[in-house]
């Protein structure tokens, strides 16, 4: 018997959220939806850590590779998926087992969308000419100070996620963080279930092991194919999440082997830091440790219990619990 509407599956970057989810799904008939922003693209294979073709063989998932690297997805793009697959697992009877570590994209999943003003492209423009002048780093302080919630999320450097935040500022007159609160579209119910691991440098270790994994299956060669394409660039989405920004640098600029693989390592854990700093901010969801004995009976244990679903993180967490 099926408990949950959805269970959602989050955890920072090479936690275990696959080995777990894969685990998980043949115990509880269940279907996978990927919740990754590089997965959603073909070509980003290696580098986004994408299922092979055998385990999805094994268990269906979906959500991958459904949109080329040239094309954007945003966070209302996969909710708007995320809606229908999970209706469709749902009517054959199967589990909805959402797994991944795009925090916007859980966000959106949990708490619906606000109703956002579109862009200006004056106001994108001036702030295009401040970070091509100033740096980055200088407009995520700007954001520091008119909206602290967002800021703490992104990294100094991250241009798109940084402009969008300041233009809707700019725009609005009031904090992203903020309109993000008052949601017009209702989430899909889902138990929250984070892994948080405990054991930081077990982490790190994990993600520099994966990341010389990846090269080892050819990452490298990989974001070379893209780069031959001739049709995509270093700002698109696509080519902006963690590995491939630096590996796109890399071949473009040549820098030491040794550099690059410095680089891309400490990114991946500015990446993990920033996704255990969503999770802390869900006062809803399990918390498990994913380096315990433990841990996939936890798991288990969670899928199979029966209380209702949480319908929204924003909710008042201290009634629901004493419910």
């Amino acid at each position: 018997m099926i408990a949950a509407p959805a269970v959602l599956l989050l955890g920072p970057t090479a936690s275990g959220k696959s080995r777990f989810a894969l685990e998980l799904a043949r115990a509880h008939d269940a279907e996978i939806v990927s919740i990754d922003s590089a997965q959603v693209y073909r070509g980003l294979d290696i580098g986004s850590a994408k299922p092979d073709a055998a385990e999805r063989a094994r268990v269906p998932h979906h959500l991958i590779d459904i949109r080329d690297p040239s094309e954007p997805y945003s966070a209302a793009d996969f909710l708007r998926d995320a809606e229908r697959v999970v209706g469709e697992i749902r009517a054959r009877g199967r589990l909805p087992l959402i797994v991944g570590g795009t925090m916007m994209y859980a966000r959106a999943l949990r708490e619906g969308l606000a109703d956002l003003p579109p862009s200006d492209p004056a106001v994108r423009h001036a702030l295009e000419a401040d970070g091509a002048r100033l740096g980055w780093p200088a407009l995520h302080a700007r954001l520091q100070a008119v909206d602290p919630e967002t800021a703490a999320r992104l990294a100094p450097n991250d241009r798109q996620r940084i402009g969008r935040a300041l233009e809707v500022f700019a725009i609005a007159g009031r904090p992203l963080s903020a309109l993000l609160r008052e949601s017009q579209r209702h989430p899909i119910p889902v138990r929250t279930v984070a892994l948080m691991p405990e054991d930081r440098e077990r982490l790190h270790r994990n993600i520099e092991a994966r990341f010389d994994a990846m090269l080892a299956q050819g990452f490298l060669e990989e974001v070379r194919a893209l780069r031959a394409r001739g049709d995509l660039h270093a700002d698109l989405p696509a080519l902006r999440s963690v590995g491939y920004r630096q590996a796109w640098e890399h071949l473009e600029q040549g820098t030491p082997p040794a550099q690059f693989r410095a680089a891309a390592i400490a990114a991946t854990r500015q990446l993990a830091k920033r996704q255990m700093t969503w999770l802390r901010s869900m006062d809803d969801a399990r918390r498990i440790d994913p380096f315990t004995e433990q841990a996939l009976p936890e798991l288990e244990r969670e899928i199979a219990d029966p209380k209702p679903a949480d319908i929204s993180a924003g909710a008042d967490v201290s009634v629901r619990r004493a419910c």
